[in-house]
């Protein structure tokens, strides 16, 4: 017995810890009761949710869990060295003081110089290794066997959010935390560590030392979160993505054009719904610990345009690009040209971002070239203002025109490689067969009624759910755990035998 405990407790590749698992559930309620037990002593409560989030770690990763520790130390002592050289007093004199204003400003570059290349270097070593040596070798027409280098989970989240922290400093935007434990408990809090959102540390910084006060509307909301974040990951992702979507993307020649056509319909589904459902569920353990997100998703499929799109989809990355890449390079300050060029190189950068392979970058240059003819047809064809909307049946039509895009980008996104891809898109437009529609509709109907839920609640009116919570907080505890334990009933009726992690967990 002991040893099957210890065995679930220590680190397993197979078994990753994850928001959906039982594993967590049982983890999360004794973690709470402590957490409960420490809300009058600060300092021990941050230490107590830090260390777990380094053990949360080690369960996704292993040992690995010494680079969040490397990145952590390295930006923390960086900050602060930035900030005390901004802050040092200017020697007397006009030249003196001016040339200790030029010496401040070359140390502080270089430390954000050394930044990035701690954090971008581990990002690059554990990521892009395999990629770079493999498209040099191919060249030079050498012979590569890619190395084995393990991914750690989550890598991209926790360096992009510490980056921005050194960044916001460099620039002016952030005072350093207090404390090497302030910091640690920001980069590692466990929520948001593996999959997002990313938080900025001017959002999360002033929540930190804050008395603790879950309120019955964060409790609610809290709950309400966690249980539309659970359905939409272990009910309607898995679901379709085990019983249909992998099915066909796995082997798209086997199927006829119709099939390839719904699997990319829902596999349209299934990245949101696993994807949204991780962010939601992050949000909501944030809330019940007393701390607030912001939203990561707001009904991305209901979008007018490839701008608004990004706008709805995966916000905390997309105004992370925008901030500290897209406006670094010169945003839309230097001329429209240079603006188009800025768009598709920060999107290609994103495609790289998500990982290291041409099919990401492709995806990211598709969306980068719509983002530039989006703006520009608005300008100079439709003669639209940015704040312009569409009403009627042109937004219809605008909302299907961009969802269609969106679908085929993700045909490139899901597939390994550029000829699964074609044979997908191949099948669609010569191999169609709309006779078999019927068929593979109702052969395969608990997937595609999942489905159609998941496209149709994109349309629910955000007073709906704002009702939700009121009728949770009216409830009370015993509401939220019947409401809980609802859709934890309906989980087991319907999830497999295997874990299945979260899509972002590679990225």
């Amino acid at each position: 017995m002991i040893d099957r405990i210890l065995q679930q407790l220590t680190y397993n590749p197979d078994e990753p810890l994850i928001f959906s698992s039982g594993l967590f559930l049982m983890l999360f309620l004794g973690f709470s009761f402590c957490y409960m037990l420490m809300q009058h002593t600060r300092t021990l409560r941050l230490l107590f949710v830090t260390a777990f989030s380094y053990y949360f770690y080690y369960k996704s990763s292993g040992f690995y869990f010494f680079l969040l520790a490397i990145v952590t130390l390295s930006d923390f002592l960086i900050a602060r060295r930035i900030d005390r050289l901004r802050n040092t007093s200017t020697a007397s004199g006009e030249e003196a003081a001016e040339a200790n204003s030029q010496t401040s400003n070359l140390n502080s570059n270089l430390l954000v110089v050394l930044s990035l290349v701690i954090d971008l270097g581990l990002l690059c070593y554990f990521k892009y290794t395999n990629f770079f040596a493999g498209m040099w070798a191919q060249m030079v027409g050498a012979n590569f066997q890619p190395w084995d280098i393990f991914l750690p989970v989550g890598i991209s989240f926790f360096t992009f959010q510490s980056m921005s922290y050194v960044i916001d400093v460099y620039r002016g935007d952030l005072k350093p935390l207090p404390s090497l434990l302030d910091y640690a408990f920001y980069v590692s809090f466990f929520p948001q560590l593996v999959a997002g959102p990313i938080v900025r540390a001017r959002d999360f910084a002033p929540q930190i030392r804050k008395p603790l006060e879950i309120t019955s509307e964060m409790f609610a909301r809290g709950v309400f979160f966690i249980m539309i974040g659970l359905f939409k990951k272990a009910v309607i992702s898995d679901y379709i993505s085990l019983n249909f979507v992998d099915r066909i993307f796995d082997n798209p020649s086997l199927y006829s054009g119709v099939e390839n056509l719904l699997g990319a319909y829902g596999y349209a589904m299934q990245i949101y719904c696993d994807f949204s459902g991780y962010s939601d569920m992050a949000i909501g353990i944030a809330l019940l610990l007393g701390f607030r997100f912001p939203m990561n998703f707001n009904a991305p499929y209901t979008s007018v345009s490839i701008t608004d799109f990004w706008r709805r989809w995966h916000i905390s990355l997309s105004s992370w690009i925008r901030d500290y890449i897209y406006i670094s390079m010169g945003g839309n300050r230097k001329g429209k040209v240079r603006q188009y060029v800025n768009l598709i190189v920060t999107m290609l950068l994103g495609g790289l971002w998500h990982g290291a392979s041409l099919n990401f970058v492709a995806w990211g240059g598709m969306h980068g070239v719509a983002l530039a003819i989006h703006k520009w047809t608005r300008e100079h064809l439709f003669h639209h203002d940015k704040h312009y909307t569409s009403t009627g049946l042109r937004r219809a039509g605008a909302i299907l025109l961009t969802f269609h895009f969106v679908v085929f980008c993700w045909i490139f996104f899901r597939n390994h490689t550029f000829e699964a891809s074609w044979t997908m898109i191949s099948k669609v437009f010569t191999d169609f067969h709309p006779e078999l529609f019927v068929q593979v509709v109702s052969g395969y109907w608990e997937v595609f009624a999942l489905v159609l839920f998941g496209y149709i609640t994109h349309f629910i009116p955000q007073k709906w759910c704002d009702g939700c919570v009121t009728l949770l907080q009216r409830g009370g505890v015993l509401l939220a755990a019947v409401g809980i334990a609802a859709v934890i009933y309906i989980v087991i009726q319907v999830k497999s035998s295997e874990i299945q992690p979260f899509i972002y967990f590679q990225f």
